[in-house]
C-alpha cells in the first residue's frame, strides 16, 4: 500500500511540474517566438529582446532589431546576473527568465519593428503578405506611421469584418485630427491604456494585406464610424467610463462611440 502511495505521489508531483512548466513556457511565447536568437539574428524577436533588456538597464543601444555585439554583451550580462550560462545565445530558458523579469513591460513606439522584414513568423498569413504602403498619402504620414497603423489594425481587429477594420483605422485618424489626442498615429496608438494590442503585445504581429488595405481605405476618406473617437468590445470591456460614451453604431464585435 505504501509503495503504491509513493508511486502516486511521484506521478502527481511530476504532473504538476509539467503543468507548471507548460503554463509558464506558454506565457513566455505570448510575444517571443520559439526561434533561438544569437549574434547575426534580426527581426521582431530581437526588437523585443532589446526592448526588455533596455527596460532592465542591461542594454543602452538602439532598439533596431539587429543582434550585434552590443546586444550580445547585454544578453551575456543578463545571463550572468541571473545565474545562467553566459554564452550570449537566447534560447527558451533565457527568454523565459527575461519574460519573468519584465512582466510589466510593454512595447513603445521605439520598440515596434518597422517595415515588413522584421515581422517574422508570428504575423498572420491570412490575406497574403502585406504590400508596401505608399510613401505619399492625403494625410502626409510617413511610412513608419502607416506601418504602425497597420500593426494596430491587425492587432485590434483582424477577426472583424473588413468594414470593422477600416473603422478602427478611421478612429485612429479621427483621434489624430482631434485636439483631445496626440497629433500623430504613433502618439495615439501608444497613449497609455489606449489600445489593447499594445497592452497585450499584439502590436508585434506582422499585418496582413487586409489590415494594410484597411489603413489605405481610411486614409482615402472612408470612415464607417462617421467621426467616432472610441470603440470597445462589450464582451470584454472592463472600463465603466467607456460605457458612458454616446454609442453610435456597432460593426462586428465593436461598438463605436463619440
Amino acid at each position: 500500500m505504501s509503495y503504491r502511495l509513493v508511486i502516486l505521489t511521484v506521478c502527481l508531483v511530476f504532473g504538476l511540474l509539467g503543468l507548471y512548466t507548460l503554463q509558464h513556457t506558454g506565457q513566455s511565447r505570448e510575444t517571443f517566438s520559439a526561434a533561438t536568437l544569437k549574434q547575426g539574428s534580426a527581426g521582431k524577436d530581437v526588437y523585443e529582446l532589446q526592448g526588455r533588456l533596455k527596460a532592465l538597464g542591461f542594454y543602452n543601444g538602439k532598439v533596431d532589431g539587429n543582434f550585434g555585439p552590443t546586444t550580445k554583451n547585454a544578453v551575456t550580462w543578463f545571463q550572468w546576473k541571473f545565474g545562467m550560462k553566459s554564452d550570449g545565445v537566447v534560447g527558451a530558458k533565457t527568454k523565459l527568465k527575461l519574460w519573468q523579469a519584465t512582466k510589466s513591460w510593454r512595447p513603445t513606439a521605439e520598440d515596434v519593428p518597422q517595415g515588413g522584414a522584421a515581422g517574422g513568423a508570428a504575423g498572420g498569413a491570412a490575406g497574403g503578405a502585406a504590400p508596401a504602403l505608399p510613401a505619399s498619402n492625403t494625410n502626409g504620414l510617413s511610412e513608419k506611421e502607416l506601418r504602425i497603423m497597420s500593426n494596430a489594425v491587425y492587432g485590434e481587429a483582424r477577426g472583424e469584418p473588413y468594414e470593422g477594420q477600416v473603422a478602427v483605422a478611421a478612429v485612429i485618424l479621427n483621434r489624430v485630427k482631434s485636439s483631445e489626442f496626440p497629433n500623430t498615429p504613433t502618439g495615439v496608438i501608444f497613449q497609455p491604456g489606449a489600445f489593447t494590442a499594445v497592452a497585450d503585445g499584439q502590436i508585434w504581429l506582422t499585418p496582413n494585406a487586409t489590415a494594410t488595405r484597411a489603413v489605405k481605405d481610411a486614409l482615402s476618406g472612408w470612415d464607417p464610424t462617421d467621426g467616432c473617437l472610441y470603440y470597445f468590445n462589450p464582451k470584454t470591456a472592463t472600463s465603466k467610463w467607456i460605457w458612458s460614451r454616446p454609442q453610435y453604431k456597432t460593426i462586428g464585435e465593436h461598438i463605436f462611440s463619440r
